[in-house]
């Protein structure tokens, strides 16, 4: 998968919620093409066990406990990412939370949390860190949009608000930062097997129906992600910014 314009040797990758799913996927992917990759998430053991992982395989990787949740903690967090490997090249935002709460049981803590988390988190993150990649003149910001940034699902306001709200940060940002060489592009991934979906995926027959409506007929292994991520973290991606990249089989085309 290495190699010319999809190379990443030699990068400083940051991935947040790294510990696990659509995080944990790409953070590995990205060590595998090269990039020295600093993990961030809330639960060590998790975490140190992706370290593990990749650090099985010879690649270089490192661990960052953090709770962006508290948005008291992101700028320490960006100091210690920071000097866990050197300013980042690239930031991936995968870190999430999703409360399933129906709209009229939502709570204020709830609501703040999954916004504080999904949309601001990612934002203050690639303040504090565009710094770095500003004066390197290259850095690339890849956010997690979702269906749910297009559709509105049953059980999911605070999470499609925030999603929604995803989309057009992305776009805020690429007008910000790209004339300093920094992309910013979002993944807005279909129906994937995570710790966010399992409700979905442990029902069949609801997630039959998700494939169905897919133009592929199937739903998303995570290994699907790794391609797009690469490509929106590379050179092969150096004119594409403020862009949302729909992973997902075609579900949002039907």
């Amino acid at each position: 998968m290495s190699g010319g314009r999809f190379d990443l040797s030699g990068r400083i990758a940051c991935v947040t919620g790294a510990s696990a799913g659509i995080g944990r996927a790409i953070a590995t992917a990205f060590a595998e093409t090269g990039a020295t990759v600093v993990g961030v998430a809330r639960r060590e053991a998790q975490l140190d066990d992706w370290r593990g992982a990749v650090e099985a395989r010879d690649g270089r990787a490192h661990a960052c406990v953090a709770d962006l949740a508290d948005l008291t903690t992101v700028p320490e967090a960006a100091e210690r990412i920071t000097a866990a490997a050197g300013a980042p090249d690239i930031l991936v935002n995968a870190a999430g939370l999703n409360p399933r709460q129906q709209a009229d049981v939502v709570t204020a803590e709830a609501w703040q949390k999954t916004l504080d988390l999904n949309l601001s988190a990612p934002f203050f993150l690639a303040q504090a860190l565009v710094p770095g990649m500003r004066a390197k003149g290259w850095g690339r910001v890849i956010n997690i949009a979702s269906l749910q940034s297009e559709r509105a699902f049953p059980n999911g306001i605070a999470y499609g608000a925030s999603k929604g709200g995803v989309t057009q940060l992305t776009r805020a940002m690429a007008e910000a930062w790209s004339r300093d060489g920094i992309t910013c592009n979002a993944l807005a991934p279909g129906f994937f097997p995570t710790e966010l979906t399992s409700a979905v995926f442990a029902d069949e027959e609801r997630s039959a129906r998700n494939a169905a409506q897919t133009c592929i007929g199937r739903n998303g292994r995570l290994d699907d992600l790794v391609g797009p991520a690469i490509f929106l973290a590379s050179p092969a991606s150096d004119y594409v910014t403020g862009q949302i990249l729909f992973v997902d089989g075609g579900f949002t085309a039907k």
